[in-house]
Formats: structure tokens, C-alpha cells, sequence
């Protein structure tokens, strides 16, 4: 600029700066309060096997059990955690070498499954380790130099792995039956990159290598294979309601209600039968629906001579592998998740894929690495046949069973960007869609408002984190800056007003304050993964202004400055 516009421009910075000191100072102060918040949480979160609070269920009523795996002598830690928590020990009734190997209802009693290390739980209600929910705890756990801590979770889920028969959902009995979002390549890669001092052998990495490539075998193999697209599908392999939602009793009726109150809306998730069957009628329900005599979740599940069908729960329950629990992306309350090859698992899988060729190669193993890359490579092209969309510059879900792509937009969309999946160009036509999940307060998850909880209006941090990174790795780093400005806004302006962070926020009104129609009604105070992302956030932001102020000394330098006054 020429020098008078340059000394008008610093004329009013003078004057306005100390309005502008004094709001920095408010938000700066605001800023160190929610980081010692974080900081502090880490603790408050932490759980192990020599601790109480471990052992408590807010989903289930039922005397505290803890499980070892079969034949696992009693640790110590257990044996005093046993005295003087008035906890029961048992063993699960075999070994367990892959998901199934014991089924659910061989274990009557719910209980919390023995894992070695401490680990941190996201809060609220999910007083337990969950499978996708560690990924982003890791990311601030390493973010806030407790790498320590964030190994022993990653190590936890090889003794999952080992033990389990996979990474569950979370370590209770219960979730048995399932897994969650595959990220364990992405924690490994964390921990192993960020040792924080504590450098990690490379016998460490073989051994976390080994268990990876058997977590990835999970999702190559049935249930999980989405028809013959050669992508993967989330699946469950129990039946009926889940039982965690014992202290939900109304999420099923109302599912019910709803259906009943939208006839247009055509699905196969509603049968008649009736409120208080026969013992023959219950003999037909546990085939059609759920079995009443089995699962007080079923039994309460019915509104005036309707239950769900079986077909719904099968689909509900590979929602909730999904994370996404609920929105409408997979049709009413997604009840036909097992439908679908989704985008974002398909990204996750690829990258999972490219990360097991970076580990082969950093373990001397080529012909593995080049094996890998062919599986990522394989991965891609086939995401590309039945996911892109050309016309609309999207990534859509697809439907394996009518061999159709979905129209539903959902911040998923952005999980290709994250991947490295997408190409530069589509990368941009997915850039110009931001739009459509943008919002004051952060990213929306979609652009429908079903009133469940994984729509709109309301945004996440895990999914507004994957969808910033995303950004910023393809060179759209304004938007990744602003969508990392206007989510920390609502996270601080939240926590000033109730002290405490939260599981999601309204983006569209820039608060924790919500009103979930149907569904999880709830905002659950914590909150891992939140903490996590706000740091991460925070410290986009910094490296922003960092390069920010560097081109701004760039161009303003004094010898700058001289020469453009000389013109």
C-alpha cells in the first residue's frame, strides 16, 4: 500500500487497540481456563483395573462384574480392586480367538472386560474405553505431551485383539458383538511419530504391526463385506435391541412412534404383533422381532400392537458399529445401515492400508508394503466406481442391496480428503459443497434436520476435526483455519457458560443447548473427544497466525516499508 494509506491504517490501530487488548485479554483468559480444564480432565477421565469408579455402568442396573479373559490368572490389581470394590470376578467361558467365538448370551450378567493398562474413558454415561472415541483422545493425549497414557490405550486394544477377538465398541460384555470405525492404524502412527522423549523400538512397531493386520482382516471378511463392490460394510453379529440401552427405555417406542406417525415413509422396519403376547406368540416374536424372554429391552420395545421387525435391529445395530447412532443416513434412524457401503469406512480402510505399507517399509519388508499398496490402491478405485459423483462433485454412500447411490449429503463427504483418498480435483468440487454444512457456530453433520442427534443441526468433534484436517492437507487451510475459529468459539463460549466441555453442540445457534426429538435426548459432559479436538484446533490456529505474522514481517519489514513509501 502507499505510505498514506499505510499510515491511516496504522492511525487506526492505535485507537482501537485498546478496545481490542481488552477482548484479546477476556478471550485469552477464557482460552487458559478451558486448557487447564483439559489438562485436568485427563485425570479426571483416566480409568484402570485397580480402580472403582471403573467399574460403574450408568447403561445397565446390575452388581458390578469384572471379566478376564479364559484362563488368565487373577492379576493383583484385580485381586485388591475385588476386596475392596465388592466386585465380582469371573472368567469368559473359553478363549476367544475371533469376534463370535462366545456369544452374548452365554453371559448373562453384564459386566466391564479386563484390560491391563489405564486408559481414558469419554465421560458421562461411557464410563468405558471406547473404539473410535480413543482415536481422537490419543491425538490430544499426545497433543498435551501424555504419550505415555496414550500408549497404554493403543496397547489396549492389542490385548482386545488378542483376547476379544477384535476391537469392540467398548470393553463390556455387550459389545461383544461389534467393533467401531477402524482408526487403530492412525493411533499406532500417532504414538509411534510422537514419542515425546520416549522413542518406541521398532520391535514395538512389528508387534503393533502384527495386530493391525489382523484388526484390518476383520473388515475384509463376512459379515463385513458389502456384496461383491469389494468394499466393507459395518455389521453386527448379535440380534434383537441392544442391551446397553437399558437405561433408554423409551429410545425404541419411540422409534415405533415415529414410524406410525410418518405412513409415507416407506421401510420393512414395523410389524403387528402384539403388546402382551402368548408364550407361542413370543416363540413367532423372537424370530420376526426380538425375544421378550431374553432382553427387557424387547420386551418394553412395542406401541399399541407394533414392534420393530428383526431386520431393524440388525440394521440399528450396525449403526451403532458405525458411531453414528442415529441420524437418517441409512433411512429412518439408519435401520438399514447393513445396507450400505459407506464412504467413511471405505476411507478409513484405505488409509488404514496405506499406513500398513508405511509399517512394512519402515520393517524392511517390500514385498509386504508393495502388497499393502495394492490393497489401498484397489480400495481406491472401487470407492471411486461406487462412491463418486462426478455430476454432483460428491461422495455419496451406496446401497449394495438396489445397487444405488445415495443423495443423502453428510459431512462424510470430507472423510476422502482426510484418507488422501480423493484427487485434487475432487477435492475442490468437494471444497465447494462446504457450504451445505457450514455454519456459525462449526460444521453441521448433514443438511437434514431428522431431530436425531448425527444430523443437523448439530456438529461434532470428531467429525469436524477429520473434515478441517482434510481441508488443510488439500491446501484449503482459510477454511480449515475458520471452521477450527468458529467450533473453538462455540466449545469456549459453552464452557464458560456451564464449566464443563460436551459430546456435540448446535453449530447452527453456537450452543451446547439442545433439543433432540427422538433418539439420545441427552448431551453428555466430558468430553474426550472434544477436549482432544479443541486442542488440536487450537493449535491449527497458532501455526495460522504463526505464518500469518511471518508473511505479514515479510512484507512489512522496515526495508519494506521504505521501499513502498519511496513509490
Amino acid at each position: 500500500m502507499g505510505r498514506s494509506r499505510w499510515m491511516y491504517a496504522l492511525v487506526l490501530l492505535v485507537f482501537a487497540w485498546p478496545a481490542y487488548s481488552q477482548a484479546a485479554k477476556q478471550n485469552n483468559d477464557a482460552n487458559a481456563r478451558i486448557l487447564q480444564y483439559i489438562d485436568q480432565g485427563w485425570t479426571t477421565l483416566s480409568r484402570s483395573m485397580s480402580d472403582c469408579k471403573s467399574m460403574v455402568d450408568p447403561k445397565v442396573t446390575t452388581t458390578p462384574i469384572l471379566y478376564l479373559p479364559a484362563k488368565m490368572p487373577i492379576p493383583p490389581a484385580v485381586e485388591s480392586m475385588e476386596k475392596h470394590c465388592k466386585v465380582e470376578v469371573r472368567s469368559l467361558p473359553r478363549t476367544i480367538a475371533r469376534m463370535g467365538d462366545v456369544r452374548v448370551s452365554e453371559i448373562p450378567d453384564e459386566g466391564l472386560l479386563y484390560l491391563p493398562h489405564p486408559y481414558v474413558v469419554p465421560g458421562g454415561r461411557f464410563n468405558e474405553m471406547y473404539g473410535w472415541d480413543s482415536y481422537f483422545i490419543v491425538l490430544g493425549l499426545v497433543q498435551d505431551g501424555r504419550t505415555d497414557l496414550a500408549r497404554n490405550m493403543v496397547e489396549n486394544f492389542f490385548f482386545e485383539i488378542a483376547n476379544y477377538g477384535a476391537i469392540l465398541n467398548a470393553n463390556r460384555t455387550y459389545y461383544l458383538t461389534r467393533s467401531q470405525p477402524p482408526f487403530l492404524s492412525s493411533m499406532i502412527r500417532e504414538v509411534y511419530e510422537h514419542p515425546n522423549g520416549h522413542p518406541l523400538s521398532k520391535a514395538w512397531l512389528a508387534s503393533a504391526y502384527s495386530y493391525a493386520s489382523r484388526d484390518y482382516a476383520l473388515w475384509t471378511r463376512a459379515p463385513h463385506l458389502a456384496g461383491d463392490t469389494g468394499l466393507a460394510r459395518y455389521d453386527d453379529i448379535g440380534s434383537g435391541p441392544v442391551p446397553e440401552m437399558a437405561d433408554d427405555s423409551n429410545y425404541y417406542s419411540d422409534v415405533i412412534r415415529w414410524l406410525l406417525a410418518h405412513p409415507n415413509v416407506h421401510t420393512d422396519y414395523l410389524i403387528d404383533a402384539p403388546d402382551n403376547p402368548t408364550p407361542a406368540q413370543a416363540d413367532e416374536l423372537a424370530k420376526t422381532s426380538c425375544d421378550i424372554a431374553a432382553s427387557k429391552v424387547c420386551a418394553r420395545a412395542h406401541v399399541n400392537g407394533h414392534r420393530l421387525t428383526s431386520e431393524f435391529y440388525r440394521g440399528d445395530r450396525a449403526m451403532r458399529e458405525s458411531g453414528f447412532d442415529p441420524s437418517f443416513r441409512f433411512g429412518p434412524f439408519s435401520g438399514s445401515t447393513n445396507h450400505y457401503a459407506p464412504v467413511c469406512l471405505n476411507s478409513l480402510l484405505y488409509k488404514y492400508a496405506r499406513d500398513m505399507a508405511h509399517f512394512a517399509t519402515l520393517l524392511g519388508r517390500p514385498k509386504e508394503a508393495s502388497a499393502w499398496d495394492r490393497r489401498a490402491e484397489a480400495r481406491r478405485v472401487a470407492a471411486n466406481k461406487y462412491f463418486w459423483n462426478a455430476k454432483a462433485g460428491m461422495f455419496y454412500d451406496y446401497n449394495f442391496t438396489t445397487h444405488t447411490q445415495s443423495t443423502y449429503n453428510y459431512i462424510t463427504v470430507f472423510y476422502p480428503l482426510w484418507a488422501g483418498l480423493a484427487s485434487p480435483q475432487q477435492a475442490a468440487a468437494v471444497e465447494r459443497h462446504l457450504s451445505l454444512f457450514e455454519h456459525e457456530g462449526g460444521i453441521a453433520m448433514s443438511d437434514y434436520d431428522s431431530g436425531t442427534q448425527w444430523d443437523l443441526p448439530y456438529g461434532w468433534a470428531p467429525t469436524s476435526w477429520l473434515a478441517i484436517h482434510g481441508l488443510d492437507e488439500y491446501g484449503f487451510t482459510q477454511d480449515a483455519a475458520r471452521l477450527s475459529a468458529n467450533f473453538s468459539r462455540t466449545i469456549l463460549q459453552s464452557f464458560e457458560r456451564d464449566g464443563t466441555t460436551r459430546e456435540k453442540y448446535n453449530v447452527v445457534s453456537g450452543s451446547a443447548n439442545i433439543d433432540v426429538a427422538t433418539g439420545y435426548k441427552s448431551n453428555v459432559v466430558g468430553f474426550g473427544w472434544t477436549n482432544s479436538v479443541y486442542l488440536k484446533m487450537h493449535q491449527l490456529l497458532k501455526e495460522q497466525r504463526g505464518k500469518a505474522a511471518a508473511a505479514l514481517h515479510r512484507d512489512h519489514a522496515p526495508h519494506a516499508l521504505l521501499a513502498t513509501s519511496a513509490q
